[in-house]
């Protein structure tokens, strides 16, 4: 199987009901994170490591995705007239970031079957998926180390992170052997498991690198955990009926569950404090409020 990773899929259908009424009339993925909506942290993540290829498989209300990532050249003149050069500049490379397909789910019918709606377009190569909602903190980004792993092993990647045993029945789960280089051995997975009989508390998350097999599958699936067509069940099957090896990957860097409101405010802090025009003044207001909390607590 050929190793060169061109294409990404970006499964945006969501609803993004844990977030309304802000997710009424906006795509979820459009909520920004300081200036910048999650949706492009993950599309520059992918460009990062040399992806050129987008597929974005949208759903009902998610124009706002398509338009962000489109040219409008009356915006961009007024921009210059105006001598906002630097804003025109920001404006065009985000347009002109990767070459960009957009297709429909038609139906929510989970994350499995949203990835192999992308089948056609990514053909019988090799392929990323990046789920917007985990704003990877990490440099390099999370794609471009499994990237590497993938090139080094040949095998599918699904990056993991440890979390609380009692919490693994809201993820993806990996049986995975002891660690060899990066990558720990998956034996199999399972989607959502009890915590009594969960093989680990390694939680698979948002980034995958995966083999053009994973379609076959994901064709004939039918719904699991959640009455959803999972991704979890058809990377089990790779592993028990294709004889296909899959590896966890334990990223380096920090994860940002966006999807979460508080996850989603914790990013909107750690990445405010970074900004060169203003994380001085946040950090300030921070200590103060938190001296404010102090002297309100009772003795």
């Amino acid at each position: 199987m050929r190793r060169e990773i061109r294409k990404a899929v970006f499964p945006v259908a969501g609803l993004g009901t844990r977030f309304l009424p802000a997710t009424k009339a906006m795509a979820k993925e459009m909520l920004p994170v300081v200036d910048k909506p999650l949706i492009q942290y993950a599309v520059e993540e992918a460009v990062a490591a040399g992806i050129d290829q987008v597929i974005f498989v949208t759903g009902r209300g998610k124009r706002s995705i398509e338009d962000h990532f489109d040219h409008q050249d009356g915006l961009e003149s007024l921009l210059l007239e105006k001598g906002k050069d630097d804003l025109a500049r920001v404006y065009r490379e985000v347009s002109d970031m990767a070459e960009v397909t957009y297709l429909r789910q038609k139906q929510p019918l989970g994350l499995g079957h949203a990835v192999w709606c992308a089948r056609h377009v990514v053909g019988d190569e090799p392929f990323a998926v990046l789920l917007p909602d985990d704003l990877m903190d990490a440099e390099p980004g999370a794609i471009s180390q499994m990237k590497a792993a993938f090139e080094a092993t040949g095998a599918s990647q699904v990056a993991v992170e440890p979390v609380d045993p009692q919490a693994v029945g809201n993820y993806g789960v990996v049986d995975a052997g002891p660690k060899s280089g990066a990558t720990h051995p998956v034996s199999g997975l399972v989607e959502k498991p009890d915590p009594a009989v969960a093989p680990s508390n390694l939680s698979v998350i948002g980034r995958y690198i995966l083999s053009p097999t994973v379609f076959e599958p994901l064709g004939r699936a039918r719904a699991g955990a959640g009455g959803e067509i999972q991704l979890t069940d058809a990377l089990q099957a790779l592993i028990t009926e294709y004889g296909e090896a899959i590896h966890a990957y334990p990223f380096e860097g920090v994860r940002f569950d966006c999807g979460s409101k508080a996850g989603y405010l914790k990013a909107q802090v750690e990445f405010g404090l970074r900004h060169s025009d203003f994380g001085n003044e946040l950090g300030d207001y921070l200590r103060q409020r938190l001296e404010r909390i102090d002297a309100d607590a009772p003795s």
